[in-house]
């Protein structure tokens, strides 16, 4: 019987730990898609306690806490946060086979010390440990991403941001760490939320212009697409429900965006038109600019009415959703493609089963110009456990280029995440690794080892082209 998360956790042949222990452990960290608050890392924040660091905003916990039973003043309520410790902690026994024990364990390891394991009994020792660490200077946020190994991280921001933490990060010499902005304009695009007009508003203010048609919202889109690329953007990203294609006149779409801000309600077939006209449009603006476009679709999001009407939207209550077709995705590249202004274009579907779809799409439109132009993204959300991990990248090995797959994210709000990119690439070793050791490739170490680093780090560093070195 092996030991519990031993040095070779996860990696179970001789090929496997060799790749990981000597090339994907000693990679830097790059963490391109994420949701920290940069104020907090201006600010280079303290923690009071593991409770903050842990349960605040985590929806991946909060679910599982639910599955327990536990009272919901645990969870997002006003317990005292040692009692919210106790609960989650008696809920962690439970998760056998979830990420979430296998993350919170590494996490205790890294950054605390903690080779033991959190349960009910053990709650009040872990507690004390992590409290104590929490207080030295070396836990404070800055320092936590700097013992990540982390060189890059680009945070999630909305088009009217005024990226003032951003700046602030930016001239700071003391911290070497870049923290980049990434362009998220759902506000702009959800033309069917009732708070839209308020939202037109807010952006016409920070790009300095009044917005009354589809022609005024694209010119103040550009002034702040200028702007975020000024601060060093490479990426946008985009929640879609799917990615949808219902191409319109400019005189269709100008009707239907004069009809919305005039307080009329739109058809799902008038909002549609309208946000494929807005996709489109952005998406060329991204070719033009050298930017990356991630389109995250598949989730149903606040399920449960009663909860989203007392807690609001992501804290925990959305699901997939299998309706995703791939034709119209197919053809809004395609659209893209055919004025050569298709920008490089990460697709991530919360459906394991649109694996094999994403993948034989990706291969229509890649092209010279990049390496990998069209990625298919990493397990997203319910899906980045071993399982799910295991299937996108064999899917990804089925139908595409492994090997030039631009690997991890966090996609988290917490500081400690990081260590979701050593899972990530134990599996990954293992994965490569009993390959080898079944004669499915070449024992080629330095191929291999070269492989790994690329997945790890260095082909995200190009993709992006971000100011980095290759590792």
């Amino acid at each position: 019987m092996k030991k519990f998360m031993d040095e070779d956790f996860l990696l179970s042949t001789q090929t496997a730990q060799k790749l990981y222990h000597e090339h994907a452990e000693k990679t830097p960290i790059l963490d391109y898609h994420c949701h920290i608050n940069p104020e907090e890392i201006a600010k280079d924040r303290q923690f009071e306690n593991i409770t903050q660091v842990w349960l605040g905003g985590d929806h991946y916990k909060w679910r599982q806490m639910r599955s327990n039973g536990v009272d919901e003043k645990y969870i997002t309520g006003d317990a005292p946060d040692r009692e919210k410790f106790q609960k989650w902690a008696e809920t962690l026994e439970k998760a056998i086979g979830n990420p979430l024990y296998h993350w919170s364990h590494l996490e205790l390891k890294r950054y605390f010390g903690y080779d033991g394991c959190l349960n009910g009994e053990t709650a009040e020792e872990v507690w004390n440990l992590c409290n104590e660490k929490l207080k030295t200077p070396e836990m404070s946020v800055r320092n936590l991403i700097r013992q990540s190994g982390v060189t890059l991280l680009c945070t999630t921001d909305d088009p009217a941001d005024s990226l003032e933490w951003h700046k602030v990060i930016a001239e700071d010499d003391s911290f070497e760490v870049q923290v980049l902005p990434a362009w998220r304009p759902d506000k702009a695009m959800n033309i069917e939320k009732p708070d839209y007009a308020d939202y037109l508003k807010k952006l016409g203010t920070a790009a300095e212009t009044e917005i009354h048609t589809f022609a005024d919202l694209k010119a103040a889109l550009k002034k702040r697409m200028a702007f975020f690329d000024s601060m060093g953007c490479r990426a946008s990203d985009h929640a879609l429900e799917y990615v949808m294609y219902a191409p319109a006149s400019d005189e269709e779409v100008e009707t239907i965006f004069a009809k919305r801000l005039g307080g009329e309600m739109l058809t799902k077939a008038e909002e549609l038109k309208f946000k494929t006209a807005f996709m489109l449009f952005v998406g060329k603006e991204y070719a033009r600019l050298g930017w990356a476009m991630q389109l995250h679709y598949g989730c149903k999001r606040d399920n449960n009415v009663f909860r989203y009407e007392q807690l609001g939207p992501d804290t925990g209550y959305d699901c997939i959703d299998n309706y995703a077709p791939s034709g119209q995705m197919a053809d809004f590249l395609n659209a893209l493609n055919a004025s050569d202004e298709l920008p490089k274009t990460i697709i991530y579907s919360l459906n394991p089963n649109d694996n094999a779809a994403i993948g034989t799409i990706l291969g229509c439109f890649q092209d010279s110009g990049a390496i990998g132009k069209i990625q298919q993204g990493s397990a997203w959300w319910f899906n980045d456990h071993k399982t799910g991990m295991i299937e996108q990248m064999t899917s990804l090995a089925n139908l595409g280029l492994l090997g030039n797959f631009i690997g991890m994210l966090t996609d988290s709000r917490s500081f400690l995440s990081y260590t979701r990119h050593e899972y990530f690439r134990r599996i990954l070793c293992e994965l490569i690794g009993g390959w080898v050791e079944n004669g499915e490739y070449p024992a080629d170490m330095k191929v291999l080892g070269k492989m790994v680093e690329d997945i790890s780090y260095n082909n995200a560093v190009r993709y992006f082209g971000f100011d980095l070195e290759i590792k």
